[in-house]
C-alpha cells in the first residue's frame, strides 16, 4: 500500500519531534520505515453494518429485559428518524458511538437524549368491544361452578377451565387427529389447471416402483427406462456429493445400480460409463471427506484451503453444466458422453490432489511434513507429463503450503527463536535448561536432530538443514552480543511461484526440483552468509577471537621461553629440593600471572594453575625423580566466552597435555645442564679420563636428543601447524568450521608430537628416555658429591680446617636428593658407577633405535611427513656416531 504524501510529510514531523533526531540520520530513516510498515499492516476495510445493526437491536433488547422500555423506545425512534436520511458514513458513525458508549443501561436518561414522540396510549378493551349486543355468551353457563373432581385428565380437552376465551364448542373441535388417520394424497395439492404439473413431478419420480417397467435379462429382476436427462443429472448429483439412486456409496467406494436402462444404449456400455463416473466420484469423495476433518498443522491447513477452493470451482461448473441442461432454451443438447469429456477436463486436478490425499491416509508413518513432500512430487510429475495448467496450480498450492511451513524457518534464520508449539516436531531441537552456560551456547543450546530428518523435514530441506541450523544459531550468538538485527531484514526469505519461474522466462522448461533447490538454496545462503560474515566481524574485532589464540600459543605452546622460563625454573628447582609445596598452586599462580603480566595480550588475572595429587607420589620410597609428576600441575586461561564456543574445553585438555609433555622435555634438559655446569670444575681434577669420556658422551647424545625432540615440536610441528591455522580461520565461512578447523589443529599437534591414543608406545618410550636422562644427571650428581666429601675429609686428616665457604658449599649439597646415599661409598662403587653407565647408554640406545623405527613405521602407514623427518633425525645420529 503506498502511503500519501501528506501522511509520510506529517509522520517525518512526528517522528523528528518526537525522537529528536536528525532527518539525515540513520536512525531516522530506520525509524520512519517501521512506522510505515506498521502503517501498511494495520490498513482495515469498512465497518460491517450488519453488524452495527446486530448490537444496536441487542442492546434495545438489554433495555427492554432490564425494565428500561422508555430507554428502548427512545433509541428505536431515533433509529427509525435515522432510517429516511441515509448516508455511507453512518455505519462508522454508530459503530463509534457504540464503542464509546459507557454503561448506556445504568448511566443514559430519557431526558438526557431528549423527548422521544407521545405514542398513543392504548384504549383499554372492554366487553361492549367484543359484543356490542350482548348476546354472545347468554347461552353458556359460565357462571357456573367447575366440578374439577371428574374426569381429571390431562388428555381431556373439554375439561378446560372457563377461564378461556375461546367457547367450548370450538375446543371440542380441536382434539387431536387420530394417530392412525392417514391424510389422502389427492388433497395435499390442489386441484385444476396444475394437474399437469403434479403429473410430471410424479413421472420424474423414477426411483419408485410403479414407474419401474420390463424385465430384466435375468429373469424377475425389474429395470427402469430413464431418459439421458435424467441419468445426467444423477451423475452430476453424485459428482457434487450429494445421495442419488443410480449411484451408491458403500465404504469409500462408490457402486452403480444396474437396473437402470437407456432405450438407445446397451446395458454393458451404459455401465461401463457410468462406472467411469463412479470412479472418478470416488476419488473426489476422498477430498470432500478430508475437507471435512479440521487440521491443526498450518501449513495442512493451506493444503486444506486449497483443495476446498479446488471443489469449489469444480462444483461451480457442475452447477454451470447442470443450468445448461436444464435451460429451456434446448440449444444445449444432453449428451452423456460429452458430459463425461467435460468432467474428465475439469476434475484433473481433483484427481491429482485425490492421489495425494489417498497416498497420505494410507501412509503408516507419522512424519507430519509427508503431505510436502507428495504434493512435491506430484508437481514435479505433472511438469514431467506435460500438463502445464495443472503443474502450475499444483505449484502454486506447493508454494502456499510451503510458505505456510516455512514461516517457523524463516523466524529461525532471521531472529534465531524457536515457536513452542514446534517443540518435537521440527528438526532444530532447543536444548536449553535452566542452567545455561554461555560458553556453551554454539555446542550445547541447540542440536540439530539429524536422526528425526525423515520426520521433521521434508527431502527437498535437508540438503541445507544444516545451513539453517547455524544461520539460526549465529542469529542467537550475535543477540547474546547485543549486535542489532537492523541489517537483517533487508534480507529476503520468502519464496514464491514467481521467484522460481518468472514470467518472461524459459525456465519454466528446466526441472522443477532444480529450480526449487536454486531458489531455496539461494535465500538459504544469502540468510547463511549474512549472520556467519557478522559473527565473524564480531568475533574478530570484539570478542578478540586472534588475541587468544596469540595468548594460547605463549600459555601452552612456550612460543616466548624468555618469559616461561622464569616459571619452569622456580618449579624444577623445588622439585630438586624435594620440597612437597613444588606445586602449590596458590604459589604457581601467582608465580605465573607474575611472569606473563608482560605480555600486553595476556590478562594476568585469567591465568591460573591447578594442581592435583598423584596417589603414586605420597609412597615412601618414591623419589619423584620421574617427569610423569609434572602431570600433577596444569595452566588454565579463562577465555571469553565467545571465543570459549570455538575454542572448546576439550581442546583446553590437549593444549595442557601439550604443555606438560613440553615441560617434560624441559625438565629433563634443565636437570642435565645444570649438573654439568655445577660440578665441571671437579671433570680436571678427575684421574679417570676413561670413565669421564664415556659420561661426557653420553650426556652429549643425551642433549642432542632432547634438543633435537624439543626443537622438531615447537620449530617445525607446532610453528607449521599453527601457520596452518590461521590460514584456515580466515577461510572459514562460519563458526562451525571454525570450530571443525581448530579442532582439526589441536588433533594434527596431538599426532606430529605423539600424544594420540594410538601413538601410546612411542610416547611411552620417549618418557622412559627422558626419565633415563634424568637417572643419568642424578647418577653423575652422586659421584661427583661423594668425590668431593672425599677431597675434603682428605685436607681434614692434613690438618686444613674448614672455612665458612666450605659450609655453605655442604649445605648446596645437602639440598640433593641422593647426596646421603652417597656418603658411605667406597672405592668399589666406581665399578659399579661404570657398570650403570654402560647399562645407561646401552637402554638409551636401544629406545633411540626403537622410536626410530617405530616412527618410520607410522610414518609409512599414515603418511605423516613430521614422524618421517624425526625419524631421519634420530638416525643421521646413529650414522655419526
Amino acid at each position: 500500500m503506498v502511503i500519501p504524501a501528506n501522511i509520510s510529510a506529517l509522520m517525518e514531523e512526528l517522528i523528528a519531534t518526537s525522537a529528536k533526531i536528525d532527518r539525515k540520520s540513520p536512525r531516522f530513516k530506520l525509524l520512519k520505515r517501521r512506522a510505515e510498515d506498521t502503517l501498511r499492516a494495520n490498513a482495515h476495510g469498512r465497518t460491517d453494518q450488519f453488524a452495527v445493526a446486530n448490537q444496536l437491536e441487542g442492546l434495545q433488547e438489554k433495555f427492554q429485559v432490564l425494565n428500561k422500555d422508555e430507554l428502548a423506545d427512545a433509541l428505536r425512534t431515533r433509529l427509525n428518524e435515522l432510517d429516511r436520511h441515509q448516508g455511507s458514513c453512518f455505519p462508522e458513525i454508530l459503530s463509534l458511538l457504540l464503542q464509546l458508549a459507557d454503561r448506556p443501561a445504568q448511566l443514559s436518561k430519557v431526558d438526557r437524549v431528549g423527548p422521544s414522540k407521545p405514542q398513543e396510549l392504548a384504549k383499554p378493551l372492554s366487553w361492549t368491544d367484543l359484543d356490542a349486543s350482548g348476546a354472545a355468551y347468554s347461552d353458556e353457563d359460565i357462571w357456573e361452578p367447575v366440578d374439577f373432581d371428574a374426569g381429571s385428565s390431562d388428555d381431556d380437552l373439554s375439561s378446560v377451565s372457563s377461564d378461556s376465551d375461546y367457547p367450548q364448542s370450538l375446543l371440542q373441535a380441536s382434539i387431536a387427529l387420530d394417530e392412525d388417520y392417514v391424510i389422502p394424497e389427492e388433497e395435499l395439492f390442489s386441484s385444476g389447471e396444475d394437474e399437469e404439473l403434479v403429473l410430471s413431478i410424479k413421472s420424474a419420480q423414477f426411483w419408485k416402483n410403479e414407474n419401474s417397467t420390463g424385465t430384466g435379462q435375468d429373469g424377475g429382476v425389474s429395470s427402469c427406462v430413464l431418459t439421458e436427462l435424467q441419468i445426467v443429472r444423477e451423475t452430476i448429483f453424485m459428482l457434487q456429493g450429494l445421495p442419488t439412486s443410480i449411484f451408491w456409496r458403500l465404504d469409500e467406494s462408490v457402486e452403480v445400480d444396474r437396473r437402470y436402462t437407456l432405450a438407445h444404449l446397451s446395458s454393458e456400455t451404459l455401465f461401463s460409463l457410468l462406472r467411469s463416473f463412479s470412479s472418478i466420484g470416488a476419488k473426489i469423495d476422498v477430498l470432500r471427506r478430508y475437507t471435512k476433518i479440521p487440521r491443526v498443522i498450518p501449513y495442512l491447513q493451506t493444503f486444506h484451503r486449497g483443495i476446498e477452493d479446488c471443489l469449489c470451482n469444480f462444483d461451480r461448473c457442475l452447477s454451470d453444466l447442470q443450468s445448461q441442461y436444464l435451460s429451456q432454451s434446448g440449444t444445449v443438447s444432453v449428451s452423456l458422453l460429452q458430459l463425461y469429456e467435460n468432467v474428465l477436463r475439469e476434475s484433473k486436478l481433483l484427481l491429482l490432489l485425490s492421489e495425494v490425499v489417498a497416498n497420505l491416509q494410507h501412509d503408516a508413518s507419522d512424519s507430519q511434513v509427508r503431505c510436502l513432500d507428495l504434493l512435491y512430487d506430484s508437481v514435479c510429475m505433472a511438469q514431467a507429463t506435460g500438463d502445464d495448467k495443472e503443474f502450475k496450480f499444483l505449484a502454486q498450492l506447493f508454494f502456499s503450503c510451503f510458505e505456510t511451513y516455512a514461516r517457523p524457518i524463516r523466524l529461525w534464520m532471521e531472529r534465531g527463536e524457536l515457536e513452542e508449539t514446534l517443540r518435537g516436531s521440527f528438526f532444530i531441537r532447543d536444548s536449553r535448561n535452566e542452567n545455561n552456560d554461555l560458553q556453551t551456547l554454539w555446542h550445547e543450546w541447540y542440536t540439530l536432530d539429524e536422526s528425526a530428518w525423515a520426520s521433521n523435514s521434508p527431502k527437498f530441506i535437508q540438503p541445507v538443514a544444516r545451513k539453517i541450523f547455524i544461520a539460526g544459531k549465529s542469529m542467537v550468538f550475535l543477540r547474546r552480543l547485543n549486535v542489532s538485527e537492523s541489517e537483517a531484514h533487508a534480507r529476503k526469505s520468502t519464496l514464491a511461484f514467481g521467484d522460481v519461474f518468472p514470467e518472461d522466462s524459459i525456465s519454466i522448461c528446466l526441472p522443477f526440483s532444480a529450480l526449487l533447490d536454486s531458489a531455496f538454496g539461494r535465500i538459504v545462503d544469502e540468510n547463511h552468509s549474512f549472520t556467519s560474515s557478522l559473527l565473524r566481524r564480531e568475533l574478530d574485532q570484539q570478542c578478540g577471537l586472534w588475541i587468544s589464540l596469540q595468548a594460547l600459543e605463549h600459555i601452552y605452546l612456550c612460543k616466548d621461553m624468555s618469559v616461561f622460563g622464569a616459571i619452569d625454573n622456580k618449579i624444577f628447582e623445588l622439585i630438586d629440593r624435594g620440597r612437597d609445596a613444588w606445586n602449590d598452586r596458590y604459589l604457581l599462580t601467582e608465580l605465573a600471572q607474575s611472569a606473563f603480566s608482560v605480555l600486553p595480550f595476556i590478562h594476568p588475572s585469567r591465568v591460573i594453575v591447578r594442581s592435583s595429587k598423584d596417589p603414586n607420589n605420597n609412597k615412601p620410597n618414591t623419589r619423584s625423580r620421574s617427569v610423569k609428576i609434572l602431570r600433577a600441575i596444569s595452566f588454565d586461561y579463562i577465555l571469553p566466552w565467545p571465543v570459549a564456543n570455538i575454542i572448546t574445553k576439550e581442546a583446553i585438555l590437549s593444549y595442557q597435555r601439550l604443555s606438560t609433555f613440553l615441560m617434560q622435555i624441559r625438565r629433563a634438559k634443565y636437570t642435565i645442564v645444570k649438573q654439568r655446569l655445577q660440578y665441571s670444575h671437579a671433570t680436571n681434577q678427575d684421574s679417570e679420563s676413561r670413565n669421564n669420556g664415556l659420561a661426557y658422551a653420553l650426556r652429549h647424545n643425551m642433549l642432542w636428543f632432547l634438543n633435537t625432540l624439543y626443537c622438531h615440536m615447537t620449530d617445525f610441528v607446532i610453528s607449521t601447524t599453527t601457520n596452518s591455522l590461521r590460514k584456515d580461520l580466515s577461510a572459514c565461512s562460519d563458526v562451525d568450521a571454525m570450530v571443525a578447523a581448530h579442532r582439526s589443529y589441536m588433533s594434527s599437534l596431538e599426532d606430529q608430537c605423539l600424544l594420540s591414543h594410538s601413538l601410546y608406545p612411542l610416547h611411552q618410550g620417549i618418557i622412559t628416555i627422558i626419565d633415563l636422562c634424568i637417572s643419568f644427571a642424578d647418577l653423575q650428581s652422586a659421584r661427583y658429591n661423594q668425590k668431593n666429601r672425599n677431597a675434603k675429609l682428605a685436607q681434614k686428616e692434613y690438618g686444613h680446617g674448614k672455612d665458612e665457604s666450605d659450609e655453605d658449599e655442604d649445605d648446596e649439597e645437602s639440598d640433593d636428593p641422593d647426596a646421603e646415599d652417597s656418603e658411605n661409598n667406597n672405592p668399589a662403587q666406581e665399578t659399579q658407577y661404570v657398570q650403570r653407565l654402560k647399562e645407561i647408554r646401552d637402554q638409551f640406545n636401544r629406545l633411540v633405535g626403537f622410536m626410530s623405527a617405530g616412527l618410520k613405521g607410522v610414518g609409512r602407514a599414515e603418511a605423516q611427513l613430521s614422524w618421517e623427518i624425526l625419524a631421519e633425525k634420530l638416525e643421521w645420529r646413529k650414522e655419526r656416531t
